[in-house]
C-alpha cells in the first residue's frame, strides 16, 4: 500500500519521454538542475517499477535499465564536480581530507620527506666541516 501511495504521489510529474542521458551534456549544468533531473529520473523509475508489477508493456520494462543507468550518470557527474571543487578549495591549504591526498602505498606515505631526510644534526654538520671529503688526483 505504501508503494502505491508513493506511485500516486509522483505520477503527476513523470516525464515518459526521457532519452538516454549523456554525461557530456550534464557537465555544464548547475547542481540545482542536476538535482531536479535526478528527481525526475527517480520518479520515472518508480512509475516504471509500478508498471512492471502491474504487468506493463515490454517497452516500459526495457526502459527501467536505461533510467537506472541515467540516474547513475547524473550522480556520477554530481560527485565528480563536487570532488573537483573540493580539490580547488584545498589546493592552497596546509592539510587536506584523506580522500584528496595521493594514495601511493602505506610505506611511501610514511617515508620521510626530502627535507626531513636531508636535515643534519649540529654534531654531524661539525663533523662534516672538520673532516671534509678527501680529494684525490688520479694519474691517467
Amino acid at each position: 500500500a505504501e508503494y502505491m501511495g508513493l506511485f500516486f504521489r509522483f505520477t503527476r510529474t513523470v516525464n515518459m519521454a526521457t532519452v538516454k542521458v549523456r554525461a557530456k551534456d550534464l557537465r555544464g549544468k548547475k547542481k540545482e538542475d542536476l538535482m531536479k533531473q535526478l528527481l525526475d529520473l527517480k520518479t520515472e523509475l518508480a512509475s516504471l517499477r509500478v508498471a512492471k508489477v502491474t504487468g506493463g508493456a515490454a517497452s516500459k520494462l526495457s526502459k527501467i535499465r536505461v533510467v537506472r543507468k541515467s540516474i547513475a550518470r547524473v550522480l556520477t557527474v554530481i560527485h565528480q564536480t563536487q570532488k573537483e571543487n573540493l580539490r580547488k578549495y584545498y589546493k592552497t591549504k596546509k592539510y587536506k581530507p584523506k580522500d584528496l591526498r595521493p594514495k601511493k602505498t602505506r610505506a611511501l606515505r610514511r617515508a620521510l620527506t626530502k627535507r626531513e631526510s636531508s636535515i643534519k644534526t649540529k654534531r654531524q654538520e661539525r663533523k662534516d666541516r672538520r673532516f671534509p671529503m678527501r680529494k684525490y688526483a688520479v694519474k691517467a
